[in-house]
């Protein structure tokens, strides 16, 4: 364990996924609640305020939607779990969109499933479009897509969500709200020597230890998917808290650097998590060749990679690939993820991104690879 809690962490963090639960949504089981559902959009707001990119991850699709149709206890049917997250889904974008407004901010509902994110291309649609929403100032709130998914794609709980979110849109923080106040040593019901966990580091197997015991009878998740959650978001560098949610004012006092909860620190730090998993492929689908402007400009003035300084594509790769750039005299300059396929490079190569709609049939991004999605070779 770690002794101190870091708290620059949160104070620091400029993009913030805030996750849930359906027991905190709904107060347990008894309908959506207002009250608190406003409270956490109210301190989103002065989040987004402060300059801050917040998401938000809820569960409760499926909760509300029982308490629509009359049902006391969690169906296990798929067609049934599927039709109260269609009824319930209603209301819970409503509310949120209802007391987002009243805040001053516009939301978006985005629901998604594990294929989503596990095809590359999806991946990347629905990284573009969060990040796009979050440019516009729109907050996007985000559930698993309960109405469609089945046994073989479900998510199996937003703890796990939230995680993948903000691997997605590289968070800098995962805020889990919870119905407890964090992580013990042991469940502190049964055991009276249980300690709180203040600080400890993401991925630390002790942790899952700690953490045993099932989830309630509202959601899927329980303390050890909110454990693993974290040991996920800390692969692209986002540290986590698990804090409870009826807090006061818990996510403007995290994000002042307050000691709340249970803080899991990442072990690597987000840009150094991503450069590494691009540098780290051993395997690549193609390549580009620059002229000599745009090595100078990738090497010396951080510049991304635009299509102009495209010489020649070489391979067969599809967009979101890690592809090599390399120099006229095939010399790998660097390596990165291609916004174009292959074929789509081959039309755009020497060409400004005036001519990418014309070309293309469409407009993107203006650069083949991002510098943010870039890694520089050693000369």
């Amino acid at each position: 364990m770690l002794e101190d809690f870091d708290a620059s962490i949160l104070r620091d963090a400029r993009r913030v996924v805030v996750k849930v639960g359906s027991s905190l949504v709904t107060n347990e089981g008894r309908g959506l609640d207002e009250a608190a559902i406003g409270e956490w959009c109210r301190q989103m707001s002065l989040l987004v305020c402060q300059g801050r990119e917040v998401i938000m991850v809820s569960s409760g699709a499926i909760a509300e939607g029982m308490k629509r149709l009359g049902w006391t206890t969690r169906p296990q049917e798929i067609h049934e779990l599927q039709a109260a997250a269609a009824v319930g889904q209603m209301g819970l974008a409503q509310m949120y969109e209802t007391k987002l407004r009243e805040n001053g901010l516009g939301s978006a509902q985005v629901l998604l499933t594990h294929a989503d994110l596990a095809d590359r291309e999806r991946y990347l649609n629905a990284r573009s479009t969060l990040l796009t929403l979050l440019k516009l100032g729109v907050l996007p709130v985000i559930n698993e897509n309960d109405t469609v998914v089945n046994d073989e794609i479900k998510f199996g709980d937003n703890d796990t969500l939230g995680a993948l979110v903000a691997n997605l849109v590289e968070a800098d923080a995962l805020v889990i709200l919870t119905d407890q106040k964090g992580l013990y040593t042991a469940d502190p019901r049964k055991d009276p020597a249980a300690q709180f966990v203040h600080v400890a580091q993401a991925g630390d197997p002790a942790l899952e230890a700690m953490a045993g015991g099932a989830g309630s009878s509202l959601g899927r998740g329980g303390m050890i998917t909110k454990i693993l959650a974290a040991k996920r978001a800390a692969g692209s560098g986002a540290s986590t808290v698990i804090a409870w949610g009826r807090e006061s004012d818990a996510l403007l006092r995290l994000c002042q650097g307050e000691s709340i909860g249970t803080l899991l620190i990442a072990p690597t730090q987000k840009t150094q998590a991503r450069k590494q998993w691009i540098a780290d492929h051993l395997q690549l689908k193609g390549s580009v060749t620059v002229d000599a402007g745009a090595v100078h400009k990738l090497r010396s003035d951080g510049s991304s990679l635009l299509p102009i300084g495209m010489t020649a594509v070489d391979g067969d790769f599809s967009r979101g690939d890690v592809i090599a750039i390399r120099s006229d005299d095939g010399l790998e300059v660097a390596r990165g993820l291609a916004n174009y396929a292959s074929a789509e490079a081959r039309l755009i190569c020497r060409k400004p991104s005036s001519q990418f709609e014309k070309l293309l049939g469409y407009s993107a991004e203006p650069e083949m690879v991002h510098r943010d999605n870039m890694v520089l070779s050693r000369p």
